[in-house]
């Protein structure tokens, strides 16, 4: 069993900065993959990035490329999103998901372990 509790959101300004934290409970943490999602009203939930086990891989969405930075911390067992240049088309809720095991994957429903989310509000 892993739980994930997300903070970190708010409101921020076109061109402002967010970090994003996952504080994530578990012995097994080390050994998952970790993913950020987003989902806005009326949408399905959209791969952000994801980390590999170890933190020696990552993959972002196209859209977040160079704005965007997944790290992680095995020891504390967090997990963080840096986001810089927010614009207004990220604001979203934001969750954090834990997967099956070391692979990074891009499809929610390969992700066994799920936050709260946190709302990310990003004004013009």
């Amino acid at each position: 069993q892993v739980q994930l509790v997300e903070s970190g959101g708010g409101l921020v300004q076109a061109g402002g900065s967010l970090k994003l934290s996952c504080a994530a409970s578990g012995r097994t943490f080390s050994n998952r993959a970790m993913g950020w999602f987003r989902q806005t009203p009326g949408k399905e939930r959209e791969f952000v990035t994801g980390i590999d086990w170890g933190g020696a891989r990552t993959y972002y969405a196209d859209s977040v490329k160079g704005r965007f930075t997944i790290f992680r911390d095995n020891v504390r067992n967090m997990v963080y999103l840096q986001m810089n240049k927010l614009k207004p088309e990220d604001t979203a809720v934001y969750y954090c998901a834990a997967a099956p095991d070391g692979n990074i994957y891009y499809q929610e429903s390969l992700y066994h372990y799920w936050g709260q989310g946190t709302q990310v509000t990003v004004s013009s």
